[in-house]
């Protein structure tokens, strides 16, 4: 399932990327532990959106769009996130990855519209 596409802010942002392989332990705890996670972090400051997909070997992929970077550190010591992040260690995950980046410039192509938002040949 892939969520629908998230009109993101102007630059800069900051996102933090999950890539997560679920242990297939729990598969039905796991959902809803994503499901809290997702109700929570909406709500945590400075939260400005999320996307997400999974990939074909069955990891998810999960980007997290922040205002600043210290939403982010906030958000890792959250307590309801601390007790997500232990049991996913210890119950639902094989693996994870987890990336965070600030986001200087963003363009966009689109087929439906005469304007390639590309600045100044950056890509």
């Amino acid at each position: 399932m892939t969520t629908p596409y998230f009109a993101r802010p102007e630059p800069p942002y900051y996102v933090a990327v999950f890539t997560t392989t679920p242990s297939g332990t729990d598969p039905d705890g796991y959902a809803e532990m994503n499901k809290r996670m997702l109700e929570l972090v909406e709500t945590h400051p400075g939260y400005l959106g999320r996307e997400s997909a999974v990939l074909p070997d069955g990891s998810d992929l999960v980007v997290i769009y922040y205002a600043d970077a210290e939403s982010i550190r906030a958000w890792k010591r959250n307590p309801g996130h601390v007790v997500a992040q232990q049991l996913g260690r210890q119950r639902w995950l094989a693996s994870y990855r987890v990336e965070v980046a600030r986001v200087e410039r963003a363009y966009e192509f689109s087929a439906s519209s005469s304007v390639d938002a590309a600045p100044d040949g950056d890509g």
